[in-house]
């Protein structure tokens, strides 16, 4: 089995083209789900982050999430702070979901994460996709989606690793900042170029 990274800048259309690697029958393993269900109610992670970001959990018990977004992303003592808390768990259920694909015969798995390059996973992998967009498009689609401000945006933007650096670890780029047929191309191509990888590579 190949295991690949996807990422991206947010707001650069990484879940697009997450998508389109899936109608190919790449097998996906998306870590933005993976953090919603260690987050869930009952689960050790939700009482930690209670603990430590008081507020944060509505009366029905579930994660408020516009609520810790709001604390953590102006601030990285708080982001780390709730990393330290998350990315475990969530490391080790993507190990665990890993292994039950390869398991299954899967050819081909690729791992969904912002910040795969941030927190060291692209180490190992058979390849890592970086999806990118011209600023001012990852601008316009997260005001648009997420309706911020300018401001607000570009702070989310500032808050992650700037793709220009996320550049030198990629071994495929897909431009994902103009028409989707452009994008579906790049991602063909990429999807090739997955398998002429050798078996034991």
């Amino acid at each position: 089995m190949h295991l690949f990274g996807l990422t991206g800048g947010i707001a650069t259309g990484k879940s697009t083209v997450s998508r389109m690697f899936s109608e190919l029958g790449v097998a996906i393993i998306d870590a933005d789900l993976v953090a919603r269900e260690v987050v869930e109610p009952g689960q050790p992670a939700l009482a930690e982050i209670a603990g430590r970001f008081p507020g944060v959990v509505d009366a029905q018990g579930r994660l408020d999430r516009p609520k810790l977004a709001a604390r953590i992303f102006q601030d990285p003592q708080e982001r780390a702070a709730l990393n330290a808390i998350t990315h475990p768990r969530i490391q080790a259920a993507v190990l665990e979901k890993t292994r039950l694909l390869a398991e299954a015969g899967a050819p081909r798995v690729l791992y969904d994460a912002a910040l795969l390059i941030e927190n060291g996973l692209h180490r190992g992998m058979h390849g890592v996709v970086l999806v990118v967009a011209p600023p001012e498009v990852q601008r316009a689609r997260l005001m648009a989606r997420d309706r911020l401000s300018q401001k607000d945006a570009e702070a989310r933007i500032a808050s992650q690793m700037p793709l220009d650096e996320k550049r030198a670890h990629a071994t495929w780029i897909v431009d994902n900042g103009g028409p989707l047929e452009d994008t579906h191309r790049q991602v063909r191509a990429v999807f090739e170029a997955m398998q002429t990888l050798p078996p034991d590579a």
